[in-house]
Order: structure tokens, then sequence, then C-alpha cells
């Protein structure tokens, strides 16, 4: 520690030494100091305050129909990027800070300097936005803080509409695509659909299935067509056993002679007559109706049974057999049979024809459901994309619709742009102290500099230590009276030149202090 002291005491002689080296350094950097402090010119600040309201009242009830953007973000990112060159340039023109400009050097510094000075800040989560702008002139500053509220507000505003326009027409693009596409792939699966018409495609059963089900329907036929076989042997038996006989000549047994072709009439009126008076009277008109229709067929029964009789009583022979009501019907009944054996086979044929179709394709249909899927994939993927495209044009026409009623943010100006009375730059009151501090730290470091340049050593060890030689002798220095009053007058006049410096720095922070005030 004592090393440390006698050190710390060797420099300090030694900077004393040079003590008026170090006050003229002071001297000279704080004239400098002051001077340019007092030259600078005064900067007035002009400044401006934006509220940016993002809320929309009709954002929440279209919500899930449209595409809402971060519009809080947009406007972070857009307060962040606008102090840009096109935007400065432009910032420039508006501002009239180009009619004095001769050159395009100074156009040049003109931006730079402007884009130095600029300054957009965003205050905490309000979306509130300051602008600001220093000039020597406070009108030329509050136009240039005009003219940037102006480009904030326009290139929100064109930003959004250039993204409409944009992804309306790359989606329109994107709808005419599909929709060929979609065409294509139509087209397509309707003519493969043409190609295989018997598989069935659009049936959601296998081809095995229906193969089954034909194979269940041929054997169905096949009985059914046995059965009328065998129902139409059975008539042929009947009717060659069968013996005619003659028409009945008793009154009144007319009834019991059958006209199959009136007969079923007479019944299907008879059992609509039932199924009347079930639900109405006998009163009612439909049933007066009906009791007319059978009475008239009743008539026309017993006028068809005369005309046989007369017929029969020109050809007795011929009359008989034809006459006889047994051999009609079973006549009329193996007619029938046979037209349904007929009916029968060409039945059996046809899913007989089926079956054997579906046999043959059910050894292609693997390929061809392979290939039938494979369609509709492409069809649904491409449905898909289109049904998604048109969603979304309908969605970004709701949205530029929503646009141009309540627009993407409203910007409401809080303060207007205005500029301060008061000069805000430079701050002379803090800039004098600094740079007296400066001056005289400077002073220290000249001193000390010149002290270590030029060593003087004040005692003999210190001299051994360095020089490593062995001392001889020590010369003592005899200080007569006169000498130590020139030093104490040296002393005294480098404290006045110390205070006089120390002084002037005074006088300039009262005389700026007042001035600061009055104005």
């Amino acid at each position: 520690m004592e090393e440390l002291l006698r050190q710390a005491q060797q420099i300090l002689r030694g900077m004393w030494l040079h003590r008026w080296l170090g006050l003229a350094v002071a001297w000279i950097v704080g004239l400098a100091a002051a001077l340019a402090i007092f030259v600078t010119p005064d900067q007035y600040l002009a400044s401006a305050r934006i509220y940016v309201d993002t809320d929309s009242v009709l954002k929440p009830l279209l919500s899930g129909l449209i595409v809402q953007a971060n519009t809080e973000q947009q406007v972070a990112i857009l307060s962040r990027t606008l102090i840009s060159r096109p935007n400065v340039e432009k910032l420039v023109r508006m501002a009239d800070l180009d009619l004095n400009l001769k050159s395009a050097h100074e156009k040049e510094a003109m931006i730079e300097r402007v884009t130095r000075t600029l300054k957009i800040k965003g205050v905490g989560r309000d979306n509130l936005y300051t602008l600001e702008y220093l000039d020597a002139d406070p009108e030329k500053a509050r136009r240039v803080v005009q003219s940037l509220t102006t480009i904030f507000v326009e290139s929100s505003l064109g930003s959004k509409s250039g993204d409409t326009d944009s992804a309306r027409k790359f989606i329109n693009e994107q709808v005419g695509i599909y929709q060929k596409k979609l065409e294509e792939a139509e087209t397509r699966l309707k003519q493969f659909k043409l190609q295989n018409i018997d598989l069935q495609l659009d049936d959601n059963r296998g081809v095995g299935a229906r193969i089954s089900e034909v194979s269940t329907l041929l054997s169905q036929a096949r009985l059914e067509l046995r059965e009328a076989e065998n129902s139409r042997d059975a008539l042929k038996r009947q009717l060659v056993g069968e013996e005619p006989v003659l028409l009945p000549d008793t009154p009144g047994m007319e009834s019991s002679v059958s006209i199959p072709e009136v007969d079923g009439r007479i019944d299907a009126q008879k059992r609509n007559l039932d199924a009347m008076l079930q639900r109405f009277t006998d009163n009612h008109p439909d049933v007066v109706g009906a009791r007319r229709i059978i009475k008239d067929l009743e008539e026309q029964k017993r006028q068809e049974i005369a005309a046989r009789k007369k017929a029969a009583a020109a050809n007795p022979a011929v009359a008989s057999v034809n006459a006889n009501p047994f051999y009609q019907q079973m006549k009329v009944s193996l007619s029938e049979a046979e037209a349904r054996i007929a009916a029968l086979r060409a039945r059996v044929a046809e899913y007989d024809s089926r079956y054997r179709r579906g046999v043959e394709m059910i050894k292609v249909s693997p390929q061809i459901d392979a290939e039938f899927t494979q369609l509709n994939r492409d069809y649904a993927v491409h449905k898909k994309n289109y049904d998604d495209l048109i969603q979304r044009r309908e969605s970004a026409a709701i949205s530029e619709g929503m646009s141009a009623v309540s627009g993407v943010a409203d910007f409401r100006l809080i303060d207007p742009p205005r500029a301060s009375q008061k000069p805000v730059a430079p701050d002379r009151l803090l800039l004098l102290p600094l740079a007296l501090l400066a001056s005289l730290g400077l002073g220290l470091a000249g001193s000390f500099a010149a002290s270590q340049l030029r060593p003087t050593f004040f005692e003999s060890s210190t001299l051994m230590e360095l020089s490593g030689l062995p001392l001889l002798g020590v010369v003592s220095r005899q200080v007569t009276p006169a000498a130590r009053h020139l030093e104490r007058k040296r002393r005294v006049r480098f404290w006045i030149a110390l205070g006089a410096l120390v002084g002037c720095f005074v006088v300039g922070l009262l005389v700026t202090f007042v001035l600061t005030r009055g104005i």
C-alpha cells in the first residue's frame, strides 16, 4: 500500500511540474467545446400522434366468412418500414425540402439527414404512434411531420388495396385453371362409365354381389317356368278329357254359364262395391253408380247368352262344343298359361345372359374398379380445390366489401403536427458542464502524458531502481526566499488561470439559463 501511495505521489509531482501544459490543453479544449456548443444552431422538434383503431364492428359479425388479417401486426410492420428511401424521397418533395438544393450531392445529403432525424415511436400496445422530426426551422419541421403523417395513412391503404387486388386476381386465375381440370375429369369419368355401363359403376355393391343377385333371380325364374309348364300340361290333360255340353235351355240357368270377359268385370265391380260399402252408405253416389254398372253388365251377359243360343240353333254341332262354359274357361286358362310360359322363358334367357356377362366381367372388374377409383379420386381432388377456391373468392369479395365500408383500420390524428416553441437541442445547460469536465480531464491527461514522456526523479532510490546503477552522490538545492516568492506567484497565477476557465463556463451557464428562461 505504501508503495502505491509513493508511486501516486511521484506521478502527481510529475504532473504538477507540467501543470501549465495541462492548463493550456484545458483552455484550448474548453474554448473549442464552448464555441461549438454556442455555434450549433437551435433545433426545433415537430411531432404528431396518430391512433390506429383496428377494432371493427363487422369483424365479429363476419367471423368465419372472411379471412381477417392481423391488422395490428401489419400496422406495426408498416411503422418500422415506413422510413425507406422511396418514402423519404417522396417526403422531401412533399415538404419542399429540395427547393434550394442545387446538386445531386446536396440532395443525397438531405435524404441521409432526414432518414437519420425522422423517428416513429410506438407507445405500448395501444396502437398509438408518435412521429418526430428535428430541424432548425420549426415550420419546415412541421411540414415534414405533416407529410410523414399523410404517407403513413396512404401507405397502409394502398398496400391493403394492392394486396386485395393481387389476391383476387390470383384466385380468379386458379379458379379458371381448376375449372378446366374439373371439366376434364368429369369428361373422363363420364366416358369411362359409358364404356363400362354394364358394370353399373355407380352402384355401391360389388360385381360379385350383383352376380349373386342375378343368380338368385335366374333360379327363381327357372322355378317359376317349371311351375308354369306343369300347370300348362295339367290344363292340356283336362282339356282333352272334357266333354262338350249344350247351353242350358231352362230359364233362370243363365247364371251358370260363364263368359270370362263379362264375368271378370262383374267380379271386379262387386269387389269394388264391397269396399265402398265399408266406407259409404247405400245412398252414396259412388255406391249407386257401382250397382248400376253391375246391373248393366249382367244385362249384357244375358244378351250374350241369348245371342249364343241363336247361333247354336243355326249350327247345333259346333255351337254345342264352343258354348260349353267349362271348355271355354279351360281354353282361356291354357292360353294364359302359354303366354306366361313364353314370358318366363324370355326372363330366364335374359337372366342367364346377364349371369354369363357378369362371370366374364368379374375377370376384369379389379382393373376396372381400380381405374374407376383413380378417376373418382382425381375428380374429388379437383372438385374440393375448386370449391375451396370459390369459397375463398367469395370471402375475398366480402372482405373487400368490408374494407370499402369500414376500412381496415381507422387512423385518428390525436395531436396534429406542430413544432415546439422552444428549441429542444442542443441542451446547452447540460453540454456546458460536460464540456468543462471534458476540458479539465483532457488537461490532466496532457500533463500526465508530458510527465511520462519527460520523467523527473524526486528521490535517489527511484533513480537507482530504474537505472540499475550505483548512486555516487546527491547534490542538494538551496531554495532562496526570492525563489520561494517566485514559486508562490506562479502558483497564484496558475490557480487564477484555472479559476478563470471555470468562471467562464459558469458565466456561460448563467447566460444560457437566462436566455432559455426568457424564451
